[in-house]
């Protein structure tokens, strides 16, 4: 599997768990990076920490963080502050209850990661977590701290396993209808419309990733590989460990759902698996945004 997970622990639901880990699910590849260089010298220009009243620089290792409580003003905070803050990181990602996917408006989606099983162990589990999830066709939400800071993610199966989303805060969404005001509620003209319906149905096809092709940094990179042409550079990954967890996967189902009833319980520990092939969850269907409440 590329690279390294940014997260790794378990996904419970109920008494079921099993190791996993969160991978990056986009690649920084389309941004191209550049660096001011003085032509004359060739050289890469070092920025520099300067104290704007002594004109001095100054090492970052000596600085700290401030937050402007009014103009010019700052509070000034150090490590342990940020310390007496931190969230516990938590190893556990347990599903704290699910949804239909519709009732999710996508600008709630913010970061995207494969979640998939983190060694040997515990394989069989995921793939029950995953077939369940893709059947019922329904998103799982749970907490997970990524980068110090606890977030809200969504669990929904794709083909292959499932895919995790980091989900926005309300206050993060800009009020909608403070931008669009009042363009919904226009007298519209039904031959208008529905001429508009007929030209979106003749364009209508299948999605295709490539669709999504910024035109721009092909060119900047077709340029850039042209200039560099007769250079050699070369580049390699890594690998990673094996993680364990033994349970007992159907003894932890039936316990998992003894609290409803026991005769249900024995009747569905009768019926045989059946062998069903995991298919993704619909895609989130779009939504209005519902006004912010503050």
């Amino acid at each position: 599997m590329p690279a390294r997970p940014i997260w790794r622990g378990h996904l419970r639901l109920a008494l079921v768990s099993c190791p996993v880990g969160l991978w990056n699910a986009k690649t920084d590849r389309a941004s191209i990076r550049f660096n001011l260089i003085n032509p004359a010298t060739g050289n890469r220009i070092r920025m520099m920490t300067i104290d704007p009243d002594t004109e001095k620089e100054v090492q970052r290792r000596d600085l700290v963080k401030g937050y402007e409580y009014q103009k010019g003003r700052w509070l000034m905070l150090r490590d342990e502050d940020f310390d007496s803050v931190k969230v516990e990181s938590s190893s556990t990602m347990t599903i704290d209850k699910f949804v239909e996917v519709s009732s999710i408006d996508p600008i709630y989606y913010a970061g995207s990661y494969y979640l998939a099983p983190d060694g040997e162990a515990g394989r069989d589990v995921y793939a029950v977590l995953h077939e369940a999830i893709a059947e019922t066709g329904r998103v799982a939400l749970a907490r997970v701290v990524i980068g110090q800071r606890e977030r809200t993610i969504a669990i929904r199966a794709m083909d292959g396993g499932l895919v995790a989303h980091t989900l926005d805060e309300q206050r993060d969404i800009n009020d909608a209808k403070a931008i669009f005001g009042d363009v919904a509620s226009l007298t519209t003209e039904p031959e208008m419309v529905q001429l508009a319906k007929q030209l979106i149905d003749r364009q209508t096809t299948t999605y295709d990733p490539s669709d999504l092709e910024d035109h721009y940094e092909t060119r900047l990179r077709a340029m850039i590989d042209a200039k560099l042409k007769g250079e050699g550079i070369d580049a390699s990954e890594p690998e990673e460990p094996e993680r364990g967890n033994v349970i007992d996967l159907m003894a932890a189902l039936k316990k998992s759902l003894g609290q409803a009833s026991e005769q249900k319980a024995a009747s569905t520990a009768k019926k045989p698996a059946k062998e069903v092939k995991p298919r993704a969850a619909a895609q989130p269907a779009a939504k209005v945004p519902r006004k912010r409440a503050s």
